[in-house]
């Protein structure tokens, strides 16, 4: 069973550690996953829902109300304190998702991680920080027939968490129709064609 607690450890210390070395420019990069963000409002969400998870503040959740108030209320906050934020609640974050099957501010943290790296041209998040994720996913989207071989894992975890377009998907030669493949998505099917790494 996976330790959904320091896999979210794990995410935070890399984001954290990621996050110190950005510059304005990258700061200000729009995130393909994420367009209408930038690198740091994808900050200032990861450390505004850490907060709400830790304090119940989760009115709106997980809508797009909900995010876009961490967004706004950190607006004017430097980077070392979203990161301090973020850093403040990991232990109590990690600690409820422990005995979750869904952990979805686990899941939250990878996706958005894996977001930076692509919009920042780095490569695809590491292995150990996305597949678990991967993995605990799978289950609830393809049941007993598990993970399509065919599929590179990496694509697959972009794509249920919508982070592939329409296109990008069909590319895979899946014998799912397009009506099949939109259902993989989490929040529902995109058109924009996102970076591949």
């Amino acid at each position: 069973m996976t330790d959904w607690g320091a896999l979210y450890r794990d995410n935070v210390a890399s984001v954290s550690a990621l996050a110190g070395d950005l510059t304005d420019e990258q700061l200000a990069t729009t995130v393909p996953g994420t367009p209408a963000w930038t690198v740091r409002d994808v900050l200032a969400h990861l450390a505004g829902g850490a907060a709400d998870a830790v304090t119940g503040r989760t009115d709106g959740a997980p809508g797009p109300e909900w995010t876009a108030r961490h967004v706004g209320e950190r607006y004017e906050l430097p980077v070392a304190d979203l990161v301090e934020e973020l850093q403040s609640h990991q232990d109590a974050v990690a600690e409820s998702a422990v005995d979750s099957p869904r952990p979805a501010i686990v899941w939250d943290v990878a996706v958005h991680h894996a977001d930076l790296h692509e919009a920042l041209g780095l490569g695809p998040l590491p292995e150990r920080l996305w597949s678990p994720v991967l993995a605990g996913v799978a289950a609830m989207k393809f049941g007993t027939a598990g993970v399509p071989e065919d599929v590179d894992p990496y694509e697959l975890f972009r794509a249920i968490f919508s982070r592939r377009s329409r296109t990008q998907m069909q590319a895979w030669g899946l014998p799912l129709s397009p009506e099949q493949l939109d259902e993989l998505c989490i929040f529902g099917p995109r058109e924009d064609d996102q970076p591949v790494p």
